[in-house]
């Protein structure tokens, strides 16, 4: 009875647990629009570094200093939305052509 047991109880933990991730998303605006998103960043980068601060001085650990990243998050995920509605765009033209070299190919070899 066990056995059969656990694998349920794993797949409602799993399942628990990202429900939960998803609701904190949402709770925090990242699955809102980009403003809200940019809202939510914002905070984090405020509240992170003083937690973490925080937890390494009551655990005794020593961390080495965050690099400063500074590029536009919403113009590299522009960037990709654009190079992947490209090639989305592209798709049907590019089956076909490689379709027909397939063809061609095909009918090479049988003769």
């Amino acid at each position: 009875m066990a056995a059969r047991l656990l694998p349920a109880v794993k797949f409602l933990i799993k399942g628990g647990l990202a429900g939960a991730a998803v609701y904190v998303a949402h709770d925090q605006g990242l699955l809102g629009s980009g403003i809200e998103g940019a809202e939510a960043l914002r905070k984090a980068q405020e509240t992170l570094p003083p937690t973490i601060q925080e937890w390494t001085d009551y655990l005794g650990w020593e961390l080495p200093p965050t690099p400063k990243i500074d590029f536009s998050l919403s113009a590299s995920w522009n960037k990709g939305v654009h190079r992947v509605m490209s090639a989305l765009s592209v798709a049907p033209t590019r089956a076909c052509e490689y379709t027909v070299e397939g063809w061609k190919y095909v009918k090479d070899l049988v003769k």
